[in-house]
């Protein structure tokens, strides 16, 4: 049996929908079958055969015990990403200052779940990564936008002003920013962890989903003697792994301890343990795509501008540009010559993603056509 639509057309009008939920539209980039994809940041780089090799192999160990639910608390993983930390970020922790999820936003989710919910807020300073709002939303956190420069770098002063005035729960800094791929020092975050303890004390979230792609070393050292300070990283990007989906914070043991109480059980599958214990035995190649990325990066960055593009600096593995009149116009004279950039909704900007040398030879032909066509 089939229901009938609602007379308007909008099949949500009729159902029992949270208040905040409505008017709401669900997080996505267009997923459209043209010859160059550069607007979801993923990593254009296959995974290495050895590796492919390697997860088949784990993943068939695993498979021989499905008939038993996986290690709840994911500990042999949590062991290797904190080794995997230590070793890159040169600041030591161990497993019990790691917890792993489904992606970077299952872990922002149930952050939310434990420090935010329904009488609490969460601030963010945008235009930032859009999913803090709607994982804020979607656990009936109140949100709030905070404040940026024109060069979209955090206005320190009026953050703190911000912080003060809304006492958040929680205070989300995404560093290497996105979509603008800007970096926060570590001065800036410790002056906003200590405006969030002291008008909360409220849990500061540093969203480093971009972090190995920056010039910049790594914040979690700030975690040191900072109770309230997390730092969340995800295997999709560095690690080319976007479809794992496995994502992680650093942090004291007591808020892995605290998150622990709204996890569902069981939540990371013994499939997805085994194939990112696989892809972290291959770090050493995966970090040397990374550095092709961020040399490819800057190579967009540096023929944007020489094509009179205003461009912002960038640390993560995707730049933002601009300015145009119309930036949807643009994307799409973009898309008409076969390239898929982002249009993030950022008024007069523009964003792409890092991909191989051939794609991103496309892409700058394409906006070098756009450039003529626009100064003809």
């Amino acid at each position: 049996m089939t229901t009938p639509a609602p007379a308007n057309g909008n099949p949500w009008d009729e159902l029992p929908l949270r208040d905040e939920l409505r008017g709401q539209s669900p997080y996505g980039a267009p997923q459209l079958d043209v010859p160059v994809r550069l607007n979801t940041n993923e990593n254009p780089y296959p995974l290495p055969e050895a590796l492919v090799e390697r997860i088949a192999e784990r993943v068939r160990e695993a498979a021989r015990d499905l008939n038993r639910y996986p290690d709840r608390d994911a500990v042999q993983l949590r062991t290797e990403l904190a080794r995997y930390l230590t070793r890159t970020t040169g600041h030591e922790v161990g497993a019990a200052h790691v917890w792993a999820a489904n992606g970077s936003n299952e872990v922002l989710q149930q952050l939310l779940q434990t420090f935010g919910g329904p009488g609490r807020t969460a601030i963010g300073f945008e235009p930032s990564y859009s999913m803090h709002a709607l994982i804020a939303r979607g656990t009936g956190t109140g949100w709030i936008s905070g404040p940026r420069n024109e060069d979209f770098t955090i206005d320190v002063a009026a953050a703190r002003k911000s912080i003060a005035e809304h006492r958040p729960g929680v205070v989300f800094i995404t560093s290497p920013n996105n979509p603008t791929g800007t970096a926060v020092d570590a001065a800036a975050v410790v002056e906003l962890y200590d405006a969030a303890q002291a008008a909360g004390p409220s849990m500061v979230v540093v969203d480093e989903a971009y972090g190995e792609f920056s010039h910049s070393p790594s914040l979690l050292p700030l975690i040191e003697g900072r109770r309230h300070l997390v730092l969340s990283r995800t295997m999709s990007k560095a690690f080319g792994a976007a479809g794992l989906r496995l994502g992680y914070f650093a942090a004291d043991p007591a808020v892995v301890d605290a998150v622990q109480l709204v996890r569902l059980p069981y939540h990371l599958s013994s499939v997805t343990q085994a194939t990112a214990l696989a892809a972290l035995e291959h770090t050493d190649t995966l970090l040397g795509y990374v550095d092709r990325l961020k040399s490819e990066r800057d190579r967009l960055v540096a023929g944007l501008r020489e094509l009179g593009y205003d461009v912002t600096d960038s640390d993560a593995n995707f730049v933002q540009f601009g300015r145009f009149a119309d930036s949807h116009t643009a994307w799409r004279r973009i898309l008409d010559r076969g390239v898929l950039v982002r249009d993030n909704g950022v008024p007069g900007w523009l964003r792409v993603s890092a991909g191989t040398p051939q794609e991103n030879d496309a892409f700058l032909d394409a906006v070098r056509e756009l450039k003529k066509e626009h100064d003809a």
